[in-house]
């Protein structure tokens, strides 16, 4: 592979003057940006510059993977591509000095005592998860902001309206579809005579992974009425109360600012070392969230959620196998946190029926919430007994009967060591700690009156080709009918593996998303 070097690029771009008060960090854009190491160091001479929004709970670090593999086989076809994903506004109020700490120390508890037991580096002490008015100003850091802050950037690295046209790609994973969609459609100076501000002018491709770029409430290929203007006004005013009482997207246990967390300091041990036992759990604090997110993720069935017996962190397994057992297609309930990893050795499994049984969680009424593949648990809570990870290429040499039900060389698609660098590593993170809750109100409400003044080119998205990739349980796509658009079906690919899938699939074959993908980017 084309050896590919990665950056963070910061950029000063003040949110608005009548902004409520928010930290001087938040006053800037940042983005991770991949280019070949042999390429042009200035991204003005790359022959194409991919842009990708990042899905719901994303950070930029997420693309880790695709983004190389993609920079790597555009060079290998003689073209030096780079690819961004932009990080959103609200990253900034994330504090990453334990997980920077430890990789530069390579001692897992500079991150956990800096966490967990208010441990000083350099002076700094974790100050704990924002909330309050900490987070009130993300109010404001809907669709609007959203569009605006990607519209900033590439105007600032590409002055020239008709350079961005045609250097620039833009997509992105899961919501970032859509905000792409929205994108197409949305006209940056408000002024429907003047088009070169128009979302379609910045853009000469779009690319969706596992997701579809829409415009408006309309599917290319597939019509949804919108809302009339008196109902989404009245839509529009519920959303503003739910997001002035919640600005940040959290539950109480699974998906909130310190769960996500874990998952970087699960990829962190992983990381530093690979083969160490329960590094992470060992260290964890005792309090009702942590414990509920063990339970909810972790649980074989219903007893054992409810009894906290036997007690997952009495499990016995390596760090690379408590990640797996995290985000696992073959463990992990949500079909949206999952990735096809491989599966756990060193010990018997049996089926795992919670928080659904198998038969529902594939059943039409589940709709694809939990994804398709069977879920199985460890069984053995003794010292005894240490289950490792084997690796998604290493599958086909399971061979105790408990195991060929679940899985196969053909599913597995990602390796685990690379996960776990894309979870640790990038300077920004794979997960994200503070979602913004009007990000997700207004992506599903953009016929409200507010929307109108700027989102007019409703047939933005049909002005470019699109390319789609779709795993087996994507967000079904019309068929277009226009000759410039494809769609790519990923048999065995989850969610996440569309961004995180190895380079060299089991089948001896390059990876599909970056081959595709570098070739829509370079013509071939």
């Amino acid at each position: 592979m084309a050896s590919v070097v990665s950056s963070k690029v910061t950029l000063a771009v003040p949110l608005p003057p009548n902004s409520p008060p928010h930290p001087p960090a938040c006053d800037t854009l940042s983005y991770l940006r991949w280019r070949s190491a042999d390429g042009p160091p200035s991204s003005a001479d790359a022959d194409r510059v991919l842009v990708a929004q990042p899905g719901v709970f994303e950070g930029a670090g997420a693309f880790d993977s695709i983004a190389r593999n993609t920079v790597s086989r555009a060079a290998e076809l003689g073209k030096h591509i780079e690819f961004w994903a932009l990080d959103r506004r609200s990253n900034c109020l994330e504090d990453h000095t334990g997980i920077h700490t430890a990789l530069r120390t390579g001692s897992f508890d500079a991150a956990t005592d800096y966490y967990f037991r208010g441990a000083e580096v350099a002076g700094h002490r974790f100050a704990g998860f924002a909330e309050g008015d900490a987070t009130a100003w993300l109010r404001d850091q809907g669709l609007a902001q959203t569009l605006r802050d990607e519209y900033d950037v590439l105007r600032i690295e590409f002055p020239d309206q008709v350079v961005r046209k045609q250097k620039v790609m833009c997509g992105g994973h899961s919501l970032g579809g859509f905000i792409t969609g929205y994108f197409a459609g949305w006209d940056f100076d408000g002024d429907p005579e003047t088009t070169d501000d128009a979302g379609y002018n910045q853009c000469s491709g779009y690319f969706a992974l596992d997701t579809t770029i829409q415009a408006g409430l309309s599917l290319r290929g597939l019509q949804v009425p919108e809302l009339p203007a008196p109902v989404g006004g009245l839509v529009e005013g519920v959303s503003l109360q739910l997001e002035t009482a919640l600005p940040v997207l959290r539950l109480p246990a699974v998906i909130n600012p310190e769960t996500t967390n874990l998952l970087a300091l699960a990829g962190l041990a992983a990381r530093l070392s690979p083969d160490g036992v329960n590094d992470l759990v060992r260290r964890l604090p005792d309090n009702p969230n942590i414990r509920a997110t063990l339970r909810t993720l972790l649980s074989q069935d219903a007893a054992m959620f409810a009894t906290g017996r036997p007690d997952v962190r009495q499990l016995n397994a390596t760090n690379e196998a408590v990640l797996g057992a995290i985000l696992d297609d073959n463990s992990q309930p949500l079909g949206f946190l999952q990735a096809s990893l491989g599966f756990p050795g060193g010990g018997p499994v049996g089926p795992k029926s919670f928080p659904v049984p198998d038969e529902l969680a594939r059943s039409p009424l589940a709709m694809g919430m939990f994804g398709d593949a069977s879920k199985a648990s460890p069984t053995i809570y003794d010292p005894s007994t240490v289950y490792r990870w084997v690796d998604y290429d290493d599958t086909a040499g399971l061979t105790a009967p408990d195991t060929r039900p679940y899985t196969g060389p053909g599913s597995e698609v990602t390796a685990i060591a690379e996960l776990a660098r894309s979870l640790s590593e990038p300077p920004l993170d794979f997960t994200e700690w503070y979602f913004p809750t009007r990000l997700a109100l207004d992506v599903q409400q953009t016929s409200a009156p507010s929307f109108a003044h700027h989102h007019i080119h409703s047939d933005g998205v049909d002005r470019n080709p699109i390319l789609t990739f779709r795993t087996s349980g994507g967000i079904p796509v019309a068929d277009s009918g226009s000759p410039q658009d494809e769609v790519v079906q990923l048999p065995g690919y989850n969610h996440l593996d569309v961004l995180t899938a190895a380079a060299r699939q089991n089948d001896g074959r390059p990876e599909v998303v970056s081959t595709r993908l570098a070739d829509f980017a370079t013509g071939h």
